[in-house]
């Protein structure tokens, strides 16, 4: 575990989310460094404009429909 990831871990549990929450942020931050292929301490707004973007786009939604 990388120790971004493992602050990023902490931070969520000392804020009390839930692990499925805990879990699908992981994962998109995740997904968002696999997308531009760096880090996420590495990336910035206009990355994530860019990924947010991408994601319209592609008419990819964010969450699954209730």
């Amino acid at each position: 575990m990388t120790r971004l990831r493992k602050m990023m871990l902490e931070e969520l549990q000392r804020r009390n989310y839930s692990a499925i929450t805990t879990r699908n942020y992981l994962r998109v931050v995740t997904e968002f460094a696999k997308y531009f292929g760096k880090s996420p301490d590495k990336l910035g707004p206009n990355e994530i404009r860019t990924y947010h973007l991408s994601d319209k786009t592609r008419n990819k939604p964010r969450r699954k429909p209730h």
